[in-house]
């Protein structure tokens, strides 16, 4: 192959190249250049060793090709002063001498080539050769290499992106079941809420971290998460449940721990979940643990947990005062409670404002049709006594209403007799309707058969000659008879008190 061709296969691998020769001797530092810039485009030269040395650690070159006998500095000195900035620089020698020394000290300072002078250019064309060879296969490899960390780093992006998105959705998916039981049931969200607070106040009073304060807190909103297994006729019932009743109800406990566990963030929350309604007597449930073994945030949750659902009315039972409530927990501890943890506890629930308003009265359509399987009466759709007796606690503390009217209907039994049920049904159901519209602003109750019930927060006239005077009425030869209640100087807490 001639000189030529090999000078532009040369060329082509040189190309992205650069290369410093340094040679004292100007005629061959001149020849020598002008035939290194047919293969590099970017050559320099430097007239001695410390001339070469000052353009290498102010510029950067693949391929160093030096003299080793010059002035000021030689080959070898600055081939090791290289060797301290860069020790995989590519340094070729050229060198009149060919004595062992020079060889084994080249060696040593690890140079890919020593070429003899007088140059020949076509040994000089092979040494270039390996050397760009070299130089093609290290940038290769580490274009490979970055191109690899480039792969694993985009790898990794997307990974975390996909566990991002994996716990994203985690927490929307459990927000989800929050919103669904907080629909099913108005107390459970404002319940979840205060739980929580109440949980990480008394977390905080102990002088845990931060980080345990903020997991109790997020325990807290999920504490009942297991209820969403819990039917609405247990869930809603007004009054004491059967056994077979308290086993379902305590079954919320277990499914919210399965709930939870199943997902990796949420095990921790899973833990003390499960364990909120143990005793530290054992006699709780659902595992009967002791003591200790119960977690720590569990025992301070169980102490949040039954403060808040004592101070907060049910349909099936008033509320306790703040300072009821907490006498009665006092008694507990030791039982119940850890009696460490209850003392700080009760002092930090002395702080707490209890809300007035909280409980499970409808706010919604939704709330009323739910409260339609307990509380409301088919045939009417006003409540029923188990409601009246709800309200008229609450009415204790709140005074929220004023004025009470009762409507009933005179003989209504003869009418049945005369008529027969599903008639008396039907007038009753169309009375119910006629006085809904007559007194829309008031809470509608229909008691004992043929009894309805008014409460407004405002005293509100009945003209009852009106009412007999109605088509209804008077078609069904029927009469109604009104007592009225003045809620500030009678006292009614239950439909026991009425005398109709």
């Amino acid at each position: 192959m001639s000189n030529k061709i090999k000078i532009e296969l040369l060329r082509e691998k040189a190309k992205y190249f650069s290369t410093l020769y340094v040679e004292d001797e100007e005629a061959l530092r001149t020849k020598t250049a002008a035939f290194l810039s047919k293969i590099f485009k970017d050559v320099e030269v430097a007239v001695d060793g410390k001339d070469g040395l000052d353009k290498y650690l102010h510029n950067k070159y693949d391929i160093i090709i030096t003299d080793i006998l010059m002035p000021n500095m030689n080959g070898l000195e600055l081939i090791s002063n290289i060797r301290k900035k860069n020790k995989k620089q590519e340094i070729i020698i050229t060198s009149a001498y060919a004595e062992q020394s020079y060889l084994t000290e080249s060696i040593q300072l690890g140079v890919t080539g020593y070429i003899i002078k007088p140059l020949d250019f076509n040994n000089v064309i092979d040494v270039l050769e390996q050397s760009l060879d070299k130089l093609i296969l290290v940038r290769e490899n580490e274009m490979y290499k970055t191109k690899l960390e480039e792969m694993v780093d985009e790898k990794t992006k997307k990974v975390i992106q996909l566990q991002n998105e994996q716990v994203s959705n985690y927490e929307h998916a459990i927000k989800s079941l929050v919103i669904m039981m907080e629909r099913r049931d108005t107390y459970t969200g404002g319940h979840s809420e205060r739980v929580a607070q109440y949980s990480k106040d008394i977390a905080d009073a102990m002088g845990i971290e931060k980080e345990q304060c903020d997991l109790i807190y997020q325990a807290g909103i999920l504490h009942d998460i297991g209820k969403i297994i819990t039917p609405d006729s247990i869930l809603l019932k007004p009054g004491k449940l059967t056994e077979d009743e308290y086993s379902l109800i305590k079954d919320h406990v277990i499914a919210g721990y399965e709930i939870l566990s199943q997902v990796p963030m949420y095990k921790e929350l899973a833990e003390i979940v499960h364990a909120h309604h143990e005793h530290y007597d054992g006699n709780g449930y659902p595992r009967s643990l002791k003591g200790e073994k119960i977690p720590l945030l569990a025992r301070i949750m169980t102490i949040a947990d039954t403060f808040d659902a004592m101070t907060t009315s049910r349909v099936y039972k008033g509320r306790k005062s703040k300072d009821e409530a907490i006498q009665e927990m006092l008694t507990l501890s030791g039982s119940w409670y850890d009696p460490d943890i209850i003392k700080i506890a009760i002092e930090t629930l002395k702080k707490v404002d209890v809300v007035d308003h909280t409980g499970q009265e409808p706010n919604s359509v939704i709330d009323d049709e739910r409260f339609a399987y307990f509380y409301k009466d088919p045939l009417t759709h006003g409540y029923n006594h188990l409601y009246l007796d709800f309200i008229l606690r609450k009415n204790r503390d709140e005074k929220k209403f004023l004025c009470f009217n009762i409507i009933y209907i005179r003989n209504f039994s003869s009418y049945n007799k005369k008529h027969g049920w599903n008639e008396g049904d039907l007038f009753l159901s169309d009375f119910a309707t006629y006085l809904q519209s007559e007194f829309p602003d008031s809470q509608f109750f229909r008691i004992f058969g043929d009894n309805f019930l008014l409460l407004k927060n405002i005293h509100q006239d009945v003209d009852i000659d009106k009412i007999n005077e109605s088509e209804l009425l008077k078609k069904n030869n029927l009469k109604c008879k009104h007592k009225h209640f003045d809620l500030k100087e009678n006292t009614i807490n239950s439909y026991n008190d009425i005398n109709f």
